[in-house]
């Protein structure tokens, strides 16, 4: 249901957007039909089935105002995520780096922040390996470096997944059953 919401918002953001030389915006397709398909276009192949693109997001520096508002959106959206880890990690990397940033930056944090939340989280703890224009995205290369290192320094290397293979929980291990693991952390 937030999918649709967000596609329905983004639309509208799409419909009610006005030419202005500090603002991007989308461009309205004459053919409605494609333009009703790129509005449900995945933005990275078929990583996220259900994410808009970045250009949703109406990014306008044109003044103070409207930087500030930016910037307070960005760090609403990157603490309030709904996933407590993605809050504390995001939240604490954009609230250090985001008065730094320029306007590609802030695309890149968009980009990043338009993820979903259980894929953002395997790729930046190194349990699945992010796809290419992921890995490419300079905001997630600097917030995978921060988790990466802050996992090298404060936890041992056997309580990790193994990459490419799924966390595991530990609290049901004795439980038995047709899933449950045989033993130990599987």
């Amino acid at each position: 249901m937030a999918s649709l919401r967000r596609a329905l918002i983004s639309a509208q953001r799409i419909l009610k957007s006005t030419a202005s030389p500090n603002r991007i915006h989308i461009v309205p397709c004459p053919n409605p039909c494609a333009q009703s398909q790129s509005l449900f276009r995945p933005q990275y192949g078929l990583v996220s089935r259900f994410s808009t693109s970045s250009h949703s997001m109406d990014i306008d520096l044109s003044n103070e105002e409207s930087k500030r508002r930016l910037i307070n959106r960005l760090l609403y959206r990157s603490k309030q995520r709904g996933f407590l880890e993605l809050d504390l990690v995001l939240g604490k990397w954009v609230e250090e780096h985001i008065y730094s940033m320029d306007e590609n930056g802030i695309k890149s944090l968009v980009d990043v922040l338009e993820l979903e939340n259980p894929d953002l989280w395997k790729w930046l703890t190194g349990q699945e390996q992010a796809p290419e224009p992921v890995n490419g995205n300079p905001v997630f290369i600097a917030v995978h470096k921060k988790v990466m290192n802050n996992l090298d320094n404060h936890s041992s290397p056997e309580t990790r997944a193994v990459a490419g293979q799924p966390w595991v929980r530990g609290w049901d291990d004795f439980k038995k059953g047709r899933d449950s693991p045989i033993t130990g952390n599987q």
